[in-house]
């Protein structure tokens, strides 16, 4: 066991910055010795009809795990399989159409060498990310990528650090290639995360939120400025629109607007709606994202706003409260 009073924190802050300044130099490295292969690797995952499955043992197999997730969520479809389940049945989880991602550091894994013959007569093409070409996975390999390290960052030289770091980056660098190539965009990101705070942005609509029907505060351009408050407080908006015969917007009165209208010593008995409106209200589309009502409003310091259909008719109204119900701001 070890002595905690021999503990010293300058040592442990020196080991720190050394291991970091080790797992940069060796992803910096990998970068400047990507080639042509890196390409190769990425047209021969786009044209693969299948998933890519990654594999990995160890370090390299947890690794493959958050390679795979990060292939999914971004426009690749990948899973993870362990080598040594694929001996006993997993195996059958794979088909020609797929693309086996084999990640290693020696590229001599007994449990993902094993398989090379077996994923060689179903031709199915491999991408191996190993430090060794001459490596049992590197020669066997469609592609290899290097992921070798001068030296790990444990001060031992013998945990996997620096190399696993290196596959962690490599898997990434494969993933924004893939999402590039395949136009991939934020709304398709959103898609695959509906759970996350990017999906609500980007999936909810204002429809989605807002008040409509008997919810939402109207009044006629002749109504009393009494009979406009009774509305806005049966409403609870905070404010109220105004419309013609027809239902058209002609403006808005706000809770600001009645307390500037107190501070001026306007008679509130005589006052008709259409005199103290705002007209030409600003408003947002109902199939606007819910986010471009928040951005709307923070912009204009407003925290209501009108919601019209596509032809510009009333149809519903949001306030800040329902942005954040939502989840949204």
């Amino acid at each position: 066991m070890s002595d905690s009073s021999v503990f010293d924190p300058a040592q442990a802050l020196a080991l720190a910055r050394d291991a970091l300044r080790i797992e940069a130099d060796a992803v910096a490295a990998a970068g400047a010795r990507l080639d042509a292969c890196f390409g190769e690797a990425v047209r021969l995952i786009l044209a693969a009809q299948g998933r890519v499955v990654v594999m990995g043992m160890g370090k390299s197999g947890h690794v493959g795990r958050k390679v795979a997730a990060t292939l999914a969520s971004t426009g690749t479809p990948a899973m993870f399989v362990h080598p040594a389940e694929a001996s006993h049945g997993d195996l059958g989880m794979i088909t020609a159409a797929d693309v086996v991602l084999a990640i290693s550091n020696s590229g001599e894994s007994d449990e993902l060498t094993v398989l090379l013959p077996v994923l060689k007569r179903m031709n199915v093409a491999m991408v191996a990310m190993t430090s060794r070409h001459d490596s049992s996975l590197g020669r066997h390999a469609a592609v290899w990528l290097d992921t070798s390290v001068a030296r790990e960052a444990c001060p031992l030289n013998l945990a996997p650090t620096a190399s696993t770091t290196v596959q962690l980056a490599m898997g990434d660098a494969l993933a924004v290639a893939l999402l590039d190539a395949r136009g991939f965009r934020p709304e398709d990101f959103a898609r695959s995360h509906p759970g996350g705070s990017l999906g609500r942005k980007l999936l909810t609509h204002v429809r989605d939120v807002m008040r409509s029907g008997d919810a939402v505060p109207r009044v006629p351009q002749s109504a009393t400025l009494m009979a406009l408050m009774r509305e806005m407080s049966a409403k609870g908006l905070g404010a109220s629109a105004v419309v013609d015969e027809q239902g058209a917007i002609l403006g808005v009165f706000t809770d600001g607007d009645l307390r500037r209208l107190i501070e001026a010593g306007t008679d509130l008995r005589t006052a008709m709606a259409r005199d103290v409106m705002h007209p030409h209200p600003r408003t947002v589309a109902q199939d606007a994202l819910a986010v471009d009502a928040a951005d709307l409003m923070e912009a204009h310091r407003i925290s209501s706003v009108l919601v019209v259909d596509s032809a510009g008719a009333l149809c519903g109204a949001v306030n800040t409260h329902d942005l954040m119900r939502a989840k949204v701001i």
